[in-house]
């Protein structure tokens, strides 16, 4: 009996030593030479974004900007945050996630209400013209895309702040825009992060 059992724990170590090499040491190395290979290695670090060398931000995540006088406000406006304190913006970075508000709330109503009549204010449009997704908030609650119906809406704001001609601001939103995937699934979309680096760098 003590025989049969050494044998077994002895399989037992042997097992024990071969899994944790394949899956501790060359699994490990495996995805890290993956995450190198060039094409792959900018989505596997994050998708960081530099200028100039310095990291700058993430092109998966959209921080929505706080003009320094609201009055002049030369930013192009992500999605509102369920995190966020005001019904705006900007978000909690440190938190992501939805409201899980259902469409019935009496307080996501009024929020939408809310965002609506600010956006408007801010874009000088009427509230009607304020589409959907600039005041729903995302499920990330960070998501740094937006339509394309809302980035034209913030380009005359931005031109007029900024002393870009609005052509200009255009392009740089075309620059920024992504199509549907292989062509026909999902929307296209304008990435902010992406955009406000560009834009700074047009000034």
């Amino acid at each position: 009996m003590l025989t049969n059992l050494t044998r077994q724990t002895a399989a037992g170590l042997r097992l024990l030593l071969v899994f944790t090499v394949l899956c501790g040491i060359c699994y490990p190395l495996l995805v890290w030479g993956v995450a190198r290979i060039p094409g792959l290695a900018g989505n596997a670090g994050g998708s960081v974004l530099t200028v100039d060398g310095a990291p700058v931000g993430s092109s998966l995540i959209g921080v929505d900007p706080v003009p320094a006088d609201p009055a002049s406000d030369p930013y192009f406006h992500t999605r509102p945050a369920a995190s966020a304190e005001d019904v705006l913006g900007p978000a909690d970075t440190t938190t992501s996630g939805g409201s899980n508000l259902g469409g019935f709330d009496e307080g996501l109503a009024e929020s939408i209400e809310q965002r609506r009549a600010l956006i408007a204010a801010r874009e000088r449009v009427a509230p009607a013209d304020v589409p959907p997704d600039a005041v729903t908030a995302s499920a990330s609650g960070l998501d740094p895309h937006i339509s394309p119906e809302y980035a034209a809406l913030q380009v005359e704001r931005v031109a007029r702040t900024t002393g870009l001609p609005a052509a200009r601001v255009r392009a740089l939103v075309a620059d920024a825009t992504t199509g549907r995937m292989l062509g026909f699934l999902g929307e296209p979309t304008v990435n902010v992060t992406v955009l406000n680096l560009a834009l700074a760098e047009a000034r």
